[in-house]
């Protein structure tokens, strides 16, 4: 969807952010700016601004300093085996349940039908491979309700309800022109989105949902929706929290599991990605020469959002590569050999631990 021809916000598509600045003027997210500062911890990927805006965020820096009850909330559709850009959302859901929130974990099945064409029953293989994934990475299941929406009642009820509120005009407005069933599909997630509200869980709590910003517009339509529902059922308007969008390996505006090249996944064959990171884009100059006496451009460069994304954590490490990188003392090959060392290191130690929580996540979603 475009919005004064700047940024594009598409749930379901292509996004494109020119400016993350601009989004706090065109959508209304905010800055989260001096919040951080108030949190109780603070990992590297919010340290460094990779968490960059948010909603009624202070609501929940407030529920975890008075240690009051709150919720984070997000899912994953099931199109296939869970990749390397899903991992930040997980850290942040990870995160929220170790500073006291209960995790609403959802398997997204209705969407991956809407939005993908995929059968319930094939993506019901997929969940159980993604659940295994999210376990690994320190999902506590003891601390979590995980669902699939197809079984969900609640929120297909919620959706149903939501439904009578909403014109098509209004959904066109938040969405562009599209099938009913991607609207249908949007109010179910306003229904997982406000779950955690229900008497069932507590009643009326903030709830935090961490998402990419191409998200923001389901965001926006449930906040909508709370509102109006506030009064009849005591809804607090969820918060979020907004990341920033992960370049493609191919150089692409973000990963994408329409382009298998533009990523890797947590099962993928070590081999594999070593195939990728060797043969991805990056901030490099035409030439060796011309890298050593102009440097490289780390702020462009797939591989470096690797390391700032995931794989080193330590914020000294991570500006001396920067900086050997733009002065042109490291060339890209010896930067994607790095790459390739701490990628395979992190996927083979995920492969082995993940086979520990196998029969859990099978348990889990009823399929022992």
């Amino acid at each position: 969807m475009k919005n004064s021809g700047i940024s594009i916000i598409d749930p379901w598509g292509s996004t494109s952010v020119e400016s993350y600045e601009r989004l706090f003027e065109e959508f209304g997210i905010q800055s989260i700016g001096g919040l951080v500062e108030k949190l109780p911890n603070v990992p590297f990927f919010i340290r460094r601004g990779l968490i960059f805006g948010h909603r009624d965020f202070d609501k929940i820096v407030e529920a975890i300093n008075k240690k009051q009850s709150f919720a984070v909330m997000s899912g994953i559709k099931p199109t296939g085996p869970l990749h390397v850009g899903a991992v930040l959302t997980l850290r942040e859901i990870i995160l929220f349940q170790k500073l006291g929130a209960t995790a609403f974990y959802c398997i997204a099945d209705i969407e991956a039908y809407e939005d993908n064409g995929i059968p319930l029953e094939e993506s019901e293989k997929t969940a159980l491979d993604n659940l295994v994934d999210a376990l690994t990475l320190g999902l506590d299941p003891s601390r979590a309700y995980i669902y699939r929406q197809s079984k969900e009642n609640d929120v297909k009820d919620l959706a149903f309800i939501f439904a009578r509120s909403v014109t098509l005009s209004t959904m066109e407005a938040i969405y562009g022109a599209r099938h009913i069933g991607l609207y249908m599909s949007a109010l179910v997630q306003a229904g997982d989105i406000l779950l955690p509200q229900l008497k069932r869980f507590g009643g009326p709590k903030p709830t935090v949902v961490p998402v990419g910003v191409d998200q923001d517009p389901h965001i926006r339509l449930c906040r909508d929706l709370a509102n109006k529902f506030k009064e009849k059922m005591g809804f607090i308007p969820p918060s979020a929290t907004y990341h920033v969008l992960i370049r493609g390996l191919d150089g692409s505006s973000k990963m994408s599991k329409r382009n298998p090249m533009s990523y890797f996944t947590l099962t993928e064959a070590v081999e594999s990605v070593e195939h990728k990171l060797k043969n991805a884009f990056t901030g490099g100059r035409p030439t060796a020469k011309e890298q050593r006496v102009l440097g490289g451009e780390p702020e462009k460069c797939p591989i470096f959002d690797l390391y700032k994304f995931f794989f080193v954590e330590d914020d000294a490490k991570l500006m001396d590569i920067y900086w050997r990188c733009k002065k042109g003392e490291i060339l890209c090959g010896e930067d994607k050999a790095f790459a390739v060392e701490a990628a395979s290191s992190f996927i083979k130690e995920h492969q082995h631990r993940r086979k520990l929580f196998i029969d859990k996540a099978r348990d889990l979603l009823g399929l022992s």
